[in-house]
């Protein structure tokens, strides 16, 4: 078994089984409070995207089933807690970047346009204000830091030299492309997905699979469409509201992090329940 900040993985032999807990990271930091139902939310919200971009896009990627009961797991499994919050997995030789796509500007693409004007390399118009909306989606990989250390902005330079220029090239489309299905989506139901990350990997055959999880409030900016006002952070449907509760703090972001209120875990998990909802369209089963 290989625990992550959120996902503990499981080898099957031939097919992995990734299992979403509770627990919440920030700031490259896992807290000691867990958000009830959250390894769920992730765990449906990718179910249904992996789904969609299948059916829609012709997206490969590593999901066979959410479906405990259809699942290959060791006599004596506890399905019932593994109910909800996991999925078998196709292996994969992972990419070893973090495929980004921006098409606002937040985070850490603000604060390197600040400094910059550019963004991963990318040159941007002048005058751009925070949580912008950029001209057209840019790619901005980053490197996948070791557990504890912070991933890297790079340029997409750095991308090609390390995997070719075909392979890099064929990230960047595809990362692209399916963030523009999922903001087009996304839109519809009354939000913006203002950036997002992906991963992929290679199957044993050579296919190129998007795999881990995909457009859920853990790896991407949710942002609702009825208050957007450029020129400041918005509010979110992310864990933006752990951050921003930590950064209020007194926290020195050295030592372990502060307890989160109870408050605070409440309003997560109604928040990631929501984006859940609006997205899918569908009543969170475990309400």
């Amino acid at each position: 078994m290989r625990r992550g900040k959120v996902r503990d993985v499981y080898d099957l032999g031939e097919h992995l089984l990734l299992v979403a807990s509770d627990r919440i990271s920030a700031f490259d930091w896992v807290l000691d409070a867990t958000v009830p139902d959250k390894g769920r939310v992730l765990t449906q919200l990718s179910r249904f995207w992996f789904e969609r971009l299948g059916s829609e896009l012709g997206v490969e990627h590593h999901l066979i089933t959410c479906d405990v009961h259809q699942m290959p797991l060791p006599s004596g499994a506890d399905r019932a807690r593994l109910e909800g919050r996991s999925m078998l997995c196709r292996k994969a030789r992972v990419a070893p970047f973090e495929c980004v796509a921006r098409g606002y500007l937040a985070g850490s693409g603000w604060n390197e346009y600040q400094a910059s004007g550019r963004v991963c390399g990318v040159d941007l118009p002048g005058g751009l204000r925070e949580s912008d909306r950029l001209p057209e989606p840019i790619f901005t990989p980053a490197t996948k830091a070791d557990e504890g250390e912070h991933d890297e902005n790079v340029p997409f330079g750095r991308m090609e030299a390390d995997l070719g220029r075909e392979l890099a090239a064929e990230l960047r489309d595809l990362t692209l492309r399916i963030y523009r299905a999922g903001a087009e989506h996304a839109a519809s139901r009354g939000l913006l997905i203002a950036d997002t990350k992906f991963e992929f990997g290679h199957a044993d055959d050579g296919r190129l699979l998007l795999i881990d999880e995909v457009l859920t409030p853990d790896s991407s900016r949710f942002w609702p469409a009825d208050s957007y006002s450029p020129g400041s952070p918005q509010p979110s449907f992310d864990k933006q509201y752990v951050r921003d509760w930590l950064l209020a703090s007194s926290w020195d972001r050295q030592s372990p992090p502060p307890p989160l209120p109870t408050e605070v875990v409440a309003h997560t998990r109604d928040k990631y329940i929501e984006a859940y909802e609006r997205l899918t369209g569908e009543r969170f089963a475990w309400r």
